[in-house]
């Protein structure tokens, strides 16, 4: 019996799963299906009323309204005006202006500045961006796309402003701050060998990094001490902006030291000289972003405290234990990005007629990630309020007992590499990650952070990322090639995962 629930339970989960591999379904359409399947199984199999099923289900389209979607469409909002503007081609010069050592502009186009792109924009831009900048400098396709996926893998968990790992807080009911910096904490190790990863990668072996660690340990360390600084004080928001700006300052700082090395040589055009002014142009719808963020977080408590009261506090579900919700109406990542955008958008003389084609345009984009994320919270819901993911756990932890710990990162990356998003693999999986930490005594912060450091290595072998990849650089239908090119990589980094998740489990 334990069995057959937990097979039902899971069924709209291996729908997704099948709809998406097998039947090659866009994930919105799979989305839906999951969603249909959730509701019939609450209502017949766990008997749960129709009324308590719909607003479970709409307290889930509420959650994914306010604040995700208005995140996610601020941030692309940001970027695409950003590209009309032509403020993101001089972003590009500046960037590849600054060494013409192939190894340093590998590390400052696929690491330093594909992991801003993550956390300011995420959903693609990260991997598609530096991909095509690369094969514009003369790399090879396949190889542009290797790098900038074994780089966009560990800043996931805090892409787009965050949202992954807030949106997983929020469901569990974890503090921002504490998940954040636990996420941050897992993922150290495999940040600082990110971009050693990335430099031999680039040299086709360890003797890349001759003449280079010195600016590859800063490029590691100027990520993930600023990142695991900006988790415990601010949260999830910031923590890869900061990491990434702090990465590439210090690597273009120690790569303006090192002596070139001929045998890395790369001949770059030479680009007009951008001014100071021209720069701070560019640069500044996310200068702004950073600064509002900022100021608007705990790190500043009077802000916060006098914008916290603008807020709502409610209930949706009309069954038993209902979660209280906070709508939060002005001091919530979207709507500064939003006001950012705009200001920035104003300084670079974009005009009213801009303003609304991007708005419009970026609807459009991005219309089918706001139907799965609907489809998708709601689905979490339903399984969540009808006892569905319970029976899913329950099963999990009597089946792998005390060794639980071990397969947790597998939960994250099998939701990631399913959906190619970090916060559906939490909306998915958080919840079954806390009830075990639960059942076994186990640190929850420890085991629900565990999902995030999965959707590092499902972000990198997802069939969407390497779509993306392989569209970005013109190389559509390649996807087998480059799959066995970044498949050993994600092969190592879970096995060492579970490790980490094992030991760490029996310390804390």
């Amino acid at each position: 019996m334990e069995l057959l629930n937990f097979l039902l339970a899971l069924l709209p989960i291996l729908w997704l799963v099948v709809a998406l591999t097998v039947f090659k379904w866009p994930t919105f359409k799979a989305a839906i299906g999951s969603l249909v399947i959730s509701a019939i199984l609450a209502i017949t199999k766990w008997q749960m009323p129709v009324m308590d099923m719909a607003s479970a289900a709409l307290e889930g389209f509420a959650m994914a309204l306010w604040p995700i979607i208005l995140v996610i469409i601020a941030a692309v909002f940001t970027y695409n005006l950003t590209l009309k503007t032509g403020a993101m081609e001089i972003i590009k010069q500046m960037i590849a202006s600054v060494s013409s050592d192939k190894r340093i502009i590998v590390l400052l186009i696929a690491w330093c500045f594909g992991g801003f792109m993550e956390g300011m924009a995420g959903f693609g831009t990260a991997i598609a961006i530096p991909a095509s900048m690369l094969v514009g400098l003369g790399f090879n396709p396949l190889f542009s796309c290797l790098v900038c996926l074994i780089a966009n893998g560990v800043p996931t968990p805090f892409g787009s402003i965050g949202i992954p790992t807030v949106t997983l807080a929020n469901l569990v009911g974890l503090e921002n701050t504490s998940l954040s910096f636990m996420t941050s904490l897992q993922l150290a190790p495999f940040v600082i060998a990110a971009p050693f990863l990335i430099v031999m990668a680039t040299g086709k072996g360890p003797k890349a990094l001759k003449g280079m660690l010195p600016v590859t340990l800063a490029s590691s360390l100027g990520f993930i001490l600023p990142q695991l600084a900006v988790s415990y004080f601010v949260g999830a928001e910031l923590a890869v902006v900061v990491g990434s700006v702090c990465s590439l300052a210090l690597t273009i700082l120690f790569a303006s030291k090192k002596k070139s090395d001929p045998q890395y040589e790369m001949q770059i055009t030479k680009q007009e000289n951008i001014t100071v002014s021209k720069a701070l142009m560019a640069w500044c719808p996310f200068i702004l972003i950073f600064v509002f963020l900022l100021l608007t977080s705990k790190m500043v408590m009077p802000i916060n405290e006098a914008l916290s009261v603008f807020a709502t506090q409610t209930t949706i579900y009309t069954g038993e234990d209902p979660t209280v919700i906070t709508f939060s109406w002005i001091n919530t990542p979207g709507v500064w990005i939003f006001i950012s955008a705009i200001i920035g958008g104003l300084i670079q003389k974009a005009s009213l007629k801009d303003f609304g084609r991007v708005l419009v345009d970026t609807l459009n984009q991005m219309k089918e990630t706001m139907i799965t994320m609907l489809s998708v919270l709601a689905v979490a819901k339903i399984m969540g309020y009808a006892g569905m993911i319970s029976d899913i756990s329950s099963f999990v932890i009597a089946i792998t007992g005390s060794f639980y710990p071990f397969f947790a990162p597998w939960f994250g990356a099998l939701g990631t590499f399913v959906t190619g998003s970090g916060t559906n693999s939490g909306v998915l999986f958080g919840q079954v990650q806390l009830e075990a930490a639960q059942a076994l005594n186990a640190n929850s912060l420890w085991i629900v952070a565990l999902n995030s450091l999965g959707v590092a290595v499902g972000k990198m072998l997802s069939p969407q990322s390497l779509a993306i990849a392989l569209s970005s650089v013109d190389s559509k239908g390649q996807d087998s090639k480059l799959l066995s090119m970044v498949l050993p990589y994600g092969a190592v980094m879970i096995l060492l995962m579970s490790i980490l998740a094992f030991v760490g489990n029996m310390v804390l």
